[in-house]
């Protein structure tokens, strides 16, 4: 990792039992090819699987104890921030395996433009994903032609800022859930997607898992005062969301998931739905 003369990158790190991961994601940012100065500040949520240990191993880390109290995403995303001393701030999740040494390069060249408020990098599902998981991040992230007619899509798992910025437009704390899309919906701001700031993510979710997640991101929006679907507009995204699944099942011949994939929209959609009614 090159320590050039110019402004410092501060990675902020955060990390819950990430044992599978960890290890590939910190000797990924620690080999970054990049002119800035670099820290990485560590901020693990007692974790109880070796995480913690393994990151107290590591020395060229500053590992900061989480704040006090019940885990909000806003809170400990501050709380890392004021313990930064980077120009441009990098946020990268504990099981976020960036996928080249010029990842940190290439997502904090578009901040150099002071018009740009955030950005964020390209996410590969993991070689064990799911397929309607895969599909969904081959949609979302790729080239990014889809996902550019969504309203302000972003993701936090992979992404930048300038300090400036978040010392001036601080994370909601009130918010339990998308905490992302509360930041870049509050305000006009422009974000730029790096497809070229690639990190392998993604999560095989169980059911129920499935179903307190989307169930908390419809209270989120509803929170946000985000236009949310209706009964009828929700059933139809079912019906679609389920045949672009058989779709991408049939060309890649996972027949395994083929009744897999209706539970899962059904159970991912629906929960939202009820979310946006609470």
């Amino acid at each position: 990792m090159s320590e050039g003369w110019g402004k410092m990158i501060s990675v902020l790190m955060r990390s819950h039992n990430d044992i599978a991961y960890i290890r590939m994601t910190v000797n990924a940012l620690l080999e970054q090819d990049v002119d800035e100065a670099v820290e990485i500040i560590s901020c693990d949520d007692h974790s109880t699987d070796g995480t913690a240990e393994y990151l107290a191993s590591v020395p060229e880390l500053i590992r900061i104890a989480p704040p006090e109290g019940k885990y909000i995403p806003g809170k400990t995303l501050n709380y890392m921030v004021k313990h930064a001393h980077g120009d441009y701030i990098i946020f990268n999740n504990g099981d976020a395996i960036p996928q080249n040494k010029e990842y940190l390069k290439n997502l904090v060249a578009p901040l150099k433009d002071h018009s740009v408020n955030c950005v964020f990098g390209n996410q590969i599902a993991r070689e064990d994903a799911y397929a309607v998981v895969r599909k969904d991040y081959e949609r979302a992230f790729g080239d990014g032609s889809i996902s550019r007619s969504w309203h302000k899509f972003f993701s936090l798992v992979s992404s930048g800022f300038r300090k400036a910025e978040l010392d001036k437009h601080p994370f909601d704390e009130a918010f339990q859930y998308s905490e992302d899309a509360q930041w870049v919906n509050r305000r006009e701001v422009k974000i730029v997607y790096v497809p070229s700031a690639v990190v392998e993510h993604s999560h095989n979710y169980t059911l129920p898992q499935v179903r307190k997640r989307f169930f908390n991101e419809g209270i989120a929006d509803k929170q946000m005062q985000k236009k949310t679907p209706g009964f009828l507009r929700t059933w139809k995204t079912i019906t679609a969301e389920t045949l672009r699944d058989w779709i991408y099942i049939a060309k890649h011949g996972v027949w395994k998931e083929f009744f897999y994939a209706p539970v899962y929209r059904y159970i991912q959609k629906m929960s939202y739905w009820k979310g946006t009614k609470q």
